[in-house]
């Protein structure tokens, strides 16, 4: 089938348009590094292009659902695709999403309470992501599930911002939704108990009674603010008597690199340099410094709690703390990300967000794809808690947890 004159200029377009880093390029300095290119020439380009419109033109011809044949619709589902096989969070937004995310910063998709980000497509709105350990999560409700009633008001159609203010309820309160999770053959109907959303970064800082000078702290997230929180929290275990920490990352999603930054300078020389991002050009690699400014000398040991979620900013500190061998890491091997991701708008409405750089430690590693492998393994069991969180004094010292005891275990063999 030869091109049609709609297909020749579509080519024709592509080929302009994919010329012209080749011409940006030529007026750099030779001195400036150079980007790195797909391995393919660029003479692929057209019949690439090509046997794309001659697919889409015979699904347009031939298949007998016609509704779901408009172009538009064919091509935001090919882009979905394209994004999606590049990595797990890289994703093609649509018109309406991306619209929303460009015109009311304040329209959050994410459902903290209930622990899930909702996001649009052609279908209708979905769950895009689970947060571990929330009420979506204990509910087993899967990622790329289709949302189809809000109570009993009909969500495939809704408007995003109705749809997001029906999902938005207070702690103790409770959203009935309709689900077709990818998992299951029929919809799903679940009741789904809005939690009181965490926003303290440092949930537990105390002494262990039974330990003497041995401290405990757990950073459940790293927010802009988790430095000024983490500084407190060891000023206080310091003036306590605090000779040793356990610091517990288990669980921890990441967050701000800044703070991310500043947290490690509490435990490292001044100007130490503990994360590069790296893009896809050299010449914009950023490599980020711990502060020059220190209130207190933190020379003493230091032991990091890891589990399978913890990602990206606590992979980077889990690392770093690893390569400079200031920290001993316990626990199951990380998640694995260690990327970042822009949301890039389009001039046609759409949005990409893209994965555009990753981190990278002292050594030079990333975690991305492969986790941060601790010192000292330990393999979870049906008892490991997901995340440690004992109420009270007593709890803490009765908790039964294999990697606090490992631990506490390498504390005491050290002072022998």
């Amino acid at each position: 089938m030869k091109p049609n004159i709609f297909l020749k200029k579509i080519i024709t377009a592509g080929l302009i348009t994919l010329h012209l880093p080749t011409l940006l390029l030529g007026q750099d300095k030779p001195s400036k590094p150079k980007l790195s290119v797909p391995p393919d020439a660029e003479e692929a380009a057209y019949p690439a292009i090509e046997r794309f419109i001659t697919v889409m033109e015979k699904i347009r011809a031939e298949h007998p659902d016609v509704d779901k044949l408009t172009y538009d619709r064919l091509v935001n589902h090919a882009l979905e695709g394209m994004l999606t096989s590049l990595d797990p969070h890289s994703s093609y937004i649509h018109p309406e999403m991306a619209g929303f995310m460009k015109s009311d910063s304040q329209l959050d998709p994410v459902i903290a309470s209930l622990g899930i980000t909702v996001s649009l497509r052609d279908s209708g709105p979905y769950i895009s992501e689970v947060t571990p350990f929330s009420p979506a999560a204990k509910a087993k409700l899967d990622v790329n599930s289709s949302i189809l009633r809000i109570g009993d008001q009909d969500a495939s159609s809704m408007p995003f911002p109705t749809l997001l203010e029906l999902l938005r309820r207070p702690a103790g309160e409770i959203s009935r939704i309709t689900v077709k999770m990818p998992t299951e053959p029929k919809p799903s109907d679940l009741a789904l108990t809005h939690v009181q959303v965490l926003e303290k970064a440092v949930t537990h800082a105390i002494l262990l009674k039974k330990h003497p000078g041995i401290g405990y702290i757990r950073l459940a997230q790293f927010t802009a603010g988790c430095a000024e929180e983490m500084e407190a929290a060891l000023d206080d275990l310091e003036d306590q008597g605090m000779k040793q920490l356990i610091l517990d990352l288990r669980g921890n999603p990441g967050g701000d690199l800044n703070a991310t930054v500043k947290l490690l300078g509490f435990f490292l020389p001044a100007k130490t340099a503990v994360v590069t991002v790296r893009t896809r050009n050299p010449a914009d690699w950023e490599t980020l410094a711990t502060p020059e400014n220190q209130r207190r000398k933190r020379d003493y040991p230091i032991t990091v709690l890891i589990d399978r979620m913890s990602a990206s900013a606590s992979e980077l500190t889990a690392a770093c703390l690893q390569d400079l061998k200031r920290a001993t890491i316990v626990g199951e091997t990380s998640f694995g990300k260690g990327s970042v991701q822009h949301i890039i708008p389009m001039e046609n409405g759409t949005a990409l967000r893209m994965t555009v750089a990753t981190y990278h430690s002292p050594s030079g590693r990333t975690p991305h794809g492969v986790g941060v492998t601790p010192d000292i393994i330990i393999e979870p069991t049906s008892k490991t808690p997901g995340i440690f969180s004992p109420p009270d004094q007593n709890s803490l010292d009765n908790w039964q947890d294999a990697g606090l005891e490992a631990s506490l275990k390498l504390f005491t063999e050290s002072k022998k």
